[in-house]
């Protein structure tokens, strides 16, 4: 079994760090306010005010905090200010058995599936993908941006999951779901940003799909980008190997620069349906609004017919102290 992390409690603190590109400390303290209001405990890390060009820092201290954050016995979780580039400039950083040794939540998407790579498959610690603090700001309605003025509700309610544990199940109640091939398909769901899973490949945190449920996401891709990134993927093994693929929001994700192009349903038809392995598209999952959490690392069943994903458990340790074995083909 994967490492667990155990679950918060009201009153716990979360550690805040920009791991990629800096954010905007008074918005991201603004959000903190969102986790307040849930019964937490904020702590911004020094690298929410950093800025190097488009990084958040120098590499060595966005790592050294990171690692800070995981042996404070004080933080009981980890949310990410938000992604944008640069993580994996710090994975070779990181000190993956002390991160195994203090198993604690750690939460964030796009850039951030660099890290959930590594620390799934290094680690073998469950980790979230999950909305960051620069989902939580309030946003002046036409700001730009993503396509809501304020948290979305059930934004919001993804991270009563840190307080709450609950199995999460996923259908057709936060929008139509599609099947690209049908079928239904078990196994632990790893993945997460498709960009980065690409920037994963021959190095030491490369994605293992075998047996596994892919989740694929991204945003301001364009058709043929999709398309050459689903390539090197399926050029890899990577789609033949999975069990099934988990699609999430693709946002923005139309023709801009080339006007002669293949529609997004027509690249995943081709990449996924040449897999043949069970695909359901239209998962709140990724850069869109709302956003779904998922446990990373946890066995989940997906199927076509149901139109639903469902997994077996929150992820989440059933002790104080974190739960499960880790073995190096379990590592994700």
């Amino acid at each position: 079994m994967m490492l667990r992390p155990r679950a918060l409690k009201p009153g716990d603190t979360v550690g805040i760090p920009a791991l990629a590109s800096p954010g905007d400390p008074e918005q991201i303290e603004a959000a903190s306010r969102q986790l307040e209001r849930l019964g937490l405990q904020v702590r911004l890390g020094r690298t929410v005010s950093l800025r190097r060009g488009y990084l958040a820092g120098r590499d060595e201290e966005r790592a050294d905090e990171l690692m800070e954050m995981f042996v404070d016995p004080s933080i009981a979780g980890i949310v990410c200010a938000r992604g944008g580039y640069g993580t994996a400039r710090i994975a070779d950083r990181l000190d993956y058995g002390v991160i195994r040794a203090n198993a604690k939540a750690f939460w964030g998407y796009s850039d951030i599936t660099f890290l959930h790579a590594a620390i799934g498959r290094l680690a073998g610690l469950v980790t979230f993908h999950g909305p960051m603090m620069i989902d939580l700001r309030e946003q002046p309605a036409g700001s730009g941006g993503f396509d809501h003025a304020r948290p979305h509700p059930v934004t919001l309610e993804a991270y009563r999951q840190l307080l709450e544990p609950h199995a999460p199940s996923y259908g057709e109640e936060h929008g139509p779901l599609r099947p690209i091939v049908p079928g239904e398909a078990s196994g632990p769901v790893v993945g997460g940003n498709l960009s980065l899973l690409v920037s994963t490949l021959g190095t030491r945190y490369e994605l293992d799909t075998r047996g596994r449920l892919l989740l694929l996401e991204d945003v301001d891709e364009e058709p043929y980008r999709v398309d050459r990134m689903l390539m090197q993927l399926r050029q890899a093994g990577k789609l033949d190997d999975a069990a099934g693929v988990i699609v999430g929001d693709f946002h923005n994700c139309g023709p801009a620069k080339r006007k002669a192009s293949l529609t997004l349903d027509e690249v995943l038809q081709e990449h996924l349906g040449a897999a043949g392995k069970p695909a359901l598209a239209g998962f709140r999952i990724g850069h869109g609004s709302p956003q779904l959490v998922v446990p990373l690392g946890v066995e989940a069943r997906l199927s076509t017919a149901e139109r639903r994903l469902v997994f077996t458990d929150p992820g989440w340790a059933e002790d104080e102290t974190g739960s499960g074995s880790v073995t190096d083909s379990e590592r994700g």
